[in-house]
């Protein structure tokens, strides 16, 4: 029997993370120091026994220097840099625990500073990231459709369809779908 695509990207997901930790030389316990996330959680997430979260793999990109469309773009099948990623070929990851899905739009490449990212957002979803993956990550995030609550520096900004706030992240954020209805958002990164 097929394993399904979701659970394919887990496991690869998970044996980067466990490369990741491994290229350091960390054990799973100086890892949690370094995030703040349990061991045993790490432990599961890295045997791929849990789909990670978006807020655990924020904390992990963080402690690795990283964006996370960076490092869903490693377990990605890529032989190298394209110019060119077709609409069915996009990465796409879901946090089925938050109801967040995140389409990695932009071609890979890991010596641009820019990358574009579609964001879906369930009705009534709240996601809350304690630190961004890269301090000092420019964000810009425009609202195709529904309603989103963004909260960066403990300022709240209220967006409806068309509208796009610019930002540098430097702490928590969080972003909340504020409409009776999915948002779907593009949310431009540029690293500093």
């Amino acid at each position: 029997m097929k394993q399904p695509v979701e659970d394919e990207v887990d496991a690869r997901l998970a044996g980067r993370l466990a490369e990741l930790r491994g290229e350091r030389g960390w054990s799973l316990g100086e890892l949690a120091e370094r995030s703040g996330v349990s061991r045993s959680t790490l432990s599961r997430a890295e045997r791929a026994e849990i789909s990670p979260t978006a807020a655990l793999l924020n904390r992990l990109c963080h402690v690795y220097g990283r964006t996370m469309s960076r490092l869903l773009s490693e377990v990605e099948a890529q032989t190298g840099p394209v110019p060119l990623v077709r609409a069915g070929e996009q990465g796409v990851w879901e946090d089925r625990a938050s109801g967040f899905v995140r389409r990695s739009v932009s071609p890979p490449h890991p010596a641009l500073r820019g990358e574009l990212v579609e964001g879906r957002l369930a009705a009534g979803a709240d996601l809350a990231y304690d630190r961004p993956p890269v301090p000092g990550l420019e964000q810009h995030i425009w609202v195709l459709e529904g309603a989103l609550a963004v909260t960066a520096q403990d300022v709240e900004h209220r967006l409806d369809a068309g509208d796009c706030l610019r930002l540098r992240v430097w702490g928590p954020t969080r972003f909340r779908c504020t409409g009776d209805r999915e948002t779907r958002y593009v949310l431009a990164v540029v690293l500093p």
